[in-house]
């Protein structure tokens, strides 16, 4: 990533005012401050998949396995075993990044469509055996739990709370970004946007290439976990359609509107899209033809999104 200028430095502190002081003028253009939430943790979840598919240059379609399974287990663990809002959210991160450590190494050999296909494939089997357990995840009826305080013994933070809620999941949103920041200017990062322009000749310089895109699908999946576990948090429920590849779907569609090369693009796209789909499903059913036609539209005519169009006319 190069060294932002300044009209860039602008955009993103007008976004972090805009992310600390939503909570008290959302109501007045119509929003709630869970919708807000909403849209910080499909971001992550949009931003996590464009770490892959638009940063390395990986095309990958399974990455609402991972989602849905850090939520599930954080769901599980609370209801079952510990009811602590900290142990369910790093028992998620945890469980998703294995699952997808692991699947990323068994897929490691394979690119294009071949990588993208068995993605898919492998994120509906952990669909289906979601929809199927029955007795551990309630099938299609899903999980429900309770997201709980975080006690200190001197006070605790008071999370069922919606905006104490959005606080601490914007806390770790901003945490995941600069992660995903620091990864994205460290030299695996530098050997990411080099595989993705050129694999063969980014092997022939000594970068091993099945071994980076483990790592770079390890780490997408770290991220799309953090964002799964806030997710369960957010709802006190999870169901098997998290899973679904539609929703892996919706991840890649909201980064290539916001746009696929930008940090903060998909955060923009997510934006637009949670948002179109709270107000647009209240008038029809059909909202999704607007937001089909809002990504041809994208496509044809913003091929860096909708970021790139604000960058441009920024500088």
């Amino acid at each position: 990533m190069h060294r932002p200028n300044s009209p860039n430095l602008v955009l993103v502190a007008l976004l972090w005012l805009v992310l600390l002081t939503i909570p008290l003028w959302v109501a007045a253009v119509g929003g709630y401050v869970d919708l807000a939430s909403r849209v910080l943790v499909i971001g992550l979840a949009a931003m996590a998949t464009n770490l892959l598919v638009g940063h390395s240059g990986i095309n990958a379609f399974g990455h609402a396995a991972y989602f849905g399974v850090a939520a599930y287990a954080t769901g599980l663990i609370m209801k079952h075993l510990v009811p602590s809002t900290p142990v369910g959210l790093l028992a998620g991160i945890i469980v998703g990044t294995a699952a997808g450590a692991l699947i990323g190494y068994l897929l490691s050999r394979l690119r294009k469509i071949y990588f993208a296909l068995a993605t898919i494939a492998f994120g509906q089997v952990f669909f289906f055996i979601a929809f199927r357990w029955n007795a551990v995840t309630g099938g299609d009826n899903g999980l429900t739990f309770q997201r709980l305080p975080i006690n200190f013994g001197f006070g605790q933070i008071d999370l069922p709370s919606s905006a104490t809620f959005y606080y601490f999941v914007l806390a770790v949103f901003a945490s995941a970004a600069v992660l995903m920041g620091i990864v994205l200017r460290s030299p695996f990062g530098r050997s990411m946007l080099a595989m993705r322009e050129n694999e063969r000749r980014a092997t022939f310089l000594g970068i091993p290439g099945n071994r980076h895109v483990w790592i770079a699908y390890t780490i997408s999946c770290l991220f799309v976990s953090v964002a799964g576990s806030l997710y369960g948090l957010l709802n006190n429920f999870v169901n098997p359609h998290d899973l679904h590849w539609t929703q892996s779907g919706d991840f890649v569609l909201m980064a290539v509107i916001g746009g696929m090369r930008s940090f903060w693009g998909p955060l923009l796209g997510a934006a637009i899209f949670v948002v179109a789909q709270d107000s647009l499903s209240s008038i029809t059913d059909n909202w999704m033809f607007y937001i089909g036609l809002l990504f041809v539209l994208v496509v044809l005519f913003l091929p860096r999104g909708i970021a790139g169009l604000l960058q441009r006319k920024a500088s």
